[in-house]
């Protein structure tokens, strides 16, 4: 099974090295706490991650996260907020008719959203962590740090920041 990478840019834009920065808009994670999702077998992303690995961090997210993230975060084109109605007037014809059945059809791979970006916005924007990051930012995840590949660990830092 494909997993969906969520990925969280962590650091600013302060002194981001050039070839990083590219990277990093290719990815559409242009401010801090800015949220895209991608399947983990598109063509390049594992490069793209080593990368900027020192600024982003990204995991596995879960279905039931991921339902979370569309409802308080997920928004359409014009800033509106993502909705059932809104979700079955563009995906009815599918048979994808809440936002339940939208989360499961990007689970399974049906919809990509960083190609309907005219439909549903593929950034998220989130808030800053409630309690604070627990460990530097500096670092690496399994080096005493928030930065790098966490796995199913990212969906703690989501729920924290919606």
């Amino acid at each position: 099974m494909v997993a969906l990478y969520a990925i969280v840019r962590i650091r600013g834009q302060a002194d981001v090295p050039p070839d990083v920065d590219y990277t990093l808009r290719l990815l559409r994670l242009f401010k801090k706490y800015h949220l895209v999702l991608y399947p983990s077998d598109t063509p390049g992303l594992d490069g793209m991650l080593m990368k900027v690995k020192d600024w982003v961090t990204w995991g596995e997210i879960d279905e039931k996260t991921l339902i979370e993230l569309l409802r308080r975060r997920g928004r359409i084109p014009g800033g509106k907020p993502l909705t059932d109605s809104y979700i079955e007037a563009k995906f009815g014809n599918m048979g994808i008719r809440t936002i339940e059945a939208f989360a499961s059809a990007l689970m399974e791979k049906k919809i990509l959203l960083h190609k309907i970006d005219n439909v549903v916005k593929p950034v998220f924007r989130l808030h800053p962590p409630r309690g604070g990051f627990k460990r530097s930012i500096k670092l690496p995840y399994n080096a005493k740090g928030e930065l790098g590949y966490r796995g199913s660990d990212i969906n703690d830092l989501i729920r924290r920041m919606l």
